[in-house]
């Protein structure tokens, strides 16, 4: 009796109608299925809120906004190793036309120094403005002048050595080779930046907190020379360095003046939607800001941001809007005159259309028009 009603039983399952599985062009009311990772992302982009953007309407809704965002910048940043006295190591010294170059090593931690090239204008009158020169992932010889035939014609193409020129226009510059590159490098033809991701995310820091560190340190060295006004420090950046010199003024508040090129857009168009190293990447800060969020926190300090309109890696359109937004900012704190831009007509690179002007306006120096490369 049993095995007769277990055969009706599966003789009956077999029978049972069986809904059709509904093709998929058959659902006009449901969302297509989505197997690639990058449009994924951009949903879950488009649901994370950033939380701090600057919506300020009073300066006093600004200084509000300032003190909480910039403490969480400060936490995004990482954790900073432990401060060690100063020292310095004086290397090569080098006589050019309008300066004298010296190689120094800035010690920065316990077992780290920051080589540097200090470039010293021959022709100085009293204290004098310095500007740290941060170069990018090309490394820091296309950005001296000197390297191999290809990062020679690269320094040339791209207006590479902002550090010479305006030492030539009477700036004291030092130029830092940034932490993972050239002789700090693991590597002989490259640089060690997925190494130095790895190594600072484990230890509870990030490569743009440590690598402003060093650069806070170089300032420290400045702030001891003779020849150098310590109330007129600014930073310079192009690409990776121009990143960390937008970073810069949360860290450091010496420094009073930026320029930042070839880094400059919003996250999501940049460093969220193209390939980057590794090394620019900020964990959890799109959950908070925006690029013109962090440089709206060097306000009321002089900006000036450059940007290659074909720029492939730093998209102009979304660079256009972070510029109109901390236009707002600045007007709100009664400084408009403090930002400003160059979109110029080129690919990612330098540009010497403004510099000069800016830095005269905001630091005095040279009195030359700029000589456009």
């Amino acid at each position: 009796m049993k095995q007769q009603f277990l055969s009706a039983l599966i003789c009956f399952a077999f029978v049972l109608p069986t809904a059709a599985a509904e093709p998929e062009s058959d659902r006009p009311d449901r969302q297509p299925i989505n197997s690639k990772v990058m449009p994924a992302f951009e949903t879950l982009a488009d649901q994370t809120p950033m939380r701090l953007a600057h919506n300020a309407k009073t300066p006093e809704e600004h200084q509000a906004w300032r003190k909480e965002f910039h403490a969480k910048m400060l936490e995004l940043l990482g954790r900073m190793p432990k401060r060690v006295p100063l020292e310095v190591k004086w290397g090569e010294k080098k006589d050019f036309d309008a300066f004298v170059r010296n190689k120094i090593y800035v010690r920065s931690t316990e077992n780290y120094w920051v080589p540097a090239y200090y470039f010293v204008p021959k022709k100085l009158e009293g204290k004098t403005p310095a500007i740290v020169c941060l170069h990018g992932h090309s490394g820091i010889y296309p950005y001296m002048r000197e390297g191999d035939a290809r990062e020679q014609e690269m320094c040339k193409k791209l207006s590479l050595d902002f550090a010479l020129y305006l030492a030539e226009h009477g700036y004291v510059t030092i130029a830092p080779v940034v932490r993972g590159w050239n002789e700090t490098s693991l590597y002989k033809d490259k640089h060690s930046c997925r190494r130095v991701t790895t190594n600072t995310f484990m230890l509870g820091m990030t490569p743009m907190g440590l690598r402003c560190w060093d650069t806070s340190r170089v300032i420290d060295f400045l702030e001891t020379q003779p020849q150098v006004d310590p109330q007129r420090i600014g930073v310079a950046g192009l690409s990776g360095g121009g990143t960390l010199t937008m970073y810069m003024p949360i860290l450091d508040e010496r420094v009073k003046l930026v320029m930042i090129a070839g880094a400059f857009s919003s996250y999501r168009a940049s460093t969220y939607s193209i390939p980057h190293c590794i090394c620019n990447c900020l964990p959890h800060v799109m959950q908070w800001g925006d690029m013109s969020d962090v440089v709206a926190l060097c306000a009321p300090r002089p900006v000036l941001l450059i940007n290659g309109t074909k720029d492939m890696i730093f998209p102009i359109q979304q660079a256009r809007e972070g510029y109109e937004k901390l236009k707002q900012v600045y007007a709100l704190l009664g400084v408009p005159e403090n930002i400003d831009a160059d979109f110029f007509d080129g690919p990612h690179a330098w540009s010497n259309n403004k510099t000069l002007l800016f830095l005269k306006k905001h630091f005095g120096g040279d009195q030359r028009e700029p000589a456009t490369r």
